[in-house]
């Protein structure tokens, strides 16, 4: 994919204008005035799209006081599921279709082997997230599920609690993850749902993909799970760093100087060691692009005793058997509210609060016109 002005797809130049735009006189924005001293600010409207890195932190805030409501008294566990290479290529072509299929075939697989008798033979429930970029913002899609260690027995009549130090196996999760997801690609493919162009334009031919698929089932499917969390305050702490992160942060971000862009990264083959990376302004921006997600695609999904629609019955359900005390979580959806307030805090007195005055209106100039200043213009 080139990065070039003339070149972006509606999609990214979308994303890139928010992301320019955020927190500017593009986007509009209001006079703010202290109800104590009289100090006046003016405060650039956000721009509100989820792959912005300074738009995340008040939805991260909502979402956990939600999610703290959902959390039971157990140790919890992060299994992760990832794709070779080969299927990466395809995905990245058709991010819609496999995309959700990754997110799938992996609950489904995670749900099945704990149901097993022979591993921990009940109902789970858990949270997927899903990512697409490594340390370096090449392509890497992968699924991160938060699973508290243990569920419902098949009656529903007790908890059934997994090993203090193992959920389940990850070979066996492995195989069966790899089994359901080809079967689910080789399904989209017979029903036309899978497009390929360029490089990868061959496998339109059916079998040529057959010959590719079946290549994949050759080497196992790399399924990890990391030490579990101490409790339910860790797994909070977590998630507010996974859930609504996107594919780059700013503190990463060293400089951007005579067109090419300084960012920090972890190496994990080195001993998590962190190293400096330099690109290309327009090699920048087209790593960057590749994890802009299809529109109204649902990067986070609940599955089993936390599916949406049964939430509201399994966990209380789950909690009176794990005989923890219930909470009254009638405030839950309110925890964000003390980060809002702290926000309207004026910063000058720090005791009053800034109330809106006066409406800006958005700024007519294009905030991409300088993007053809930044690429090649052929």
């Amino acid at each position: 994919m080139k990065v070039r002005g003339a070149s972006l797809s509606s999609a990214h130049r979308r994303v890139l204008r928010d992301i320019v735009s955020c927190g500017t006189a593009a986007l509009g924005g209001h006079v703010e005035r202290c109800d104590r001293c009289g100090h006046e600010d003016i405060s650039y409207n956000s721009c509100r799209n989820r792959h912005c890195p300074k738009c995340q932190a008040l939805d991260r805030a909502k979402w956990l006081a939600k999610r703290e409501a959902d959390l039971l008294p157990v140790r919890y566990f992060h299994v992760v599921f990832t794709v070779p290479p080969q299927i990466a290529a395809i995905a990245r072509q058709n991010k819609k279709v496999v995309y959700d299929i990754l997110l799938r075939a992996s609950a489904k697989t995670l749900l099945e082997i704990a149901a097993d008798p022979e591993h921990l033979g009940a109902k789970i429930g858990f949270l997927s997230v899903l990512h697409t970029w490594g340390q370096k913002l090449m392509h890497h899609p992968h699924v991160h599920c938060i699973v508290p260690g243990g569920g419902l027995s098949p009656e529903g009549d007790r908890w059934i609690a997994c090993r203090p130090n193992f959920f389940l196996p990850v070979r066996v999760l492995g195989r069966l993850f790899r089994g359901k997801f080809l079967a689910m690609i080789k399904c989209a493919f017979a029903d036309s749902k899978l497009a390929f162009h360029g490089e990868l334009a061959s496998l339109a031919d059916p079998e040529a993909f057959a010959a590719d698929i079946k290549a994949c089932y050759k080497h196992d499917w790399v399924v990890y799970s990391k030490k579990p969390f101490g409790g339910p305050r860790q797994v909070l702490k977590y998630l507010a760093r996974y859930t609504h992160r996107v594919a780059i942060s700013n503190h990463r971000l060293i400089s951007l100087a005579s067109g090419r862009v300084r960012f920090r990264w972890k190496d994990y083959r080195s001993g998590n060691k962190k190293r400096v990376m330099t690109l290309d302004a327009a090699e920048f921006l087209r790593r960057f692009l590749l994890h802009v997600l299809p529109s109204g695609f649902m990067r986070i999904r609940h599955y089993g005793l936390l599916a949406n629609a049964c939430r509201a019955d399994t966990i209380p359900r789950c909690r009176d058997l794990l005989s923890a005390q219930r909470e009254d979580n009638s405030d839950a959806d309110q925890a964000s509210l003390p980060f809002e307030d702290d926000a309207h805090r004026c910063p000058k007195c720090n005791v009053g609060h800034m109330r809106r005055i006066e409406e800006l209106p958005p700024a007519r100039a294009d905030p991409l016109s300088c993007i053809p200043a930044c690429f090649d213009s052929s």
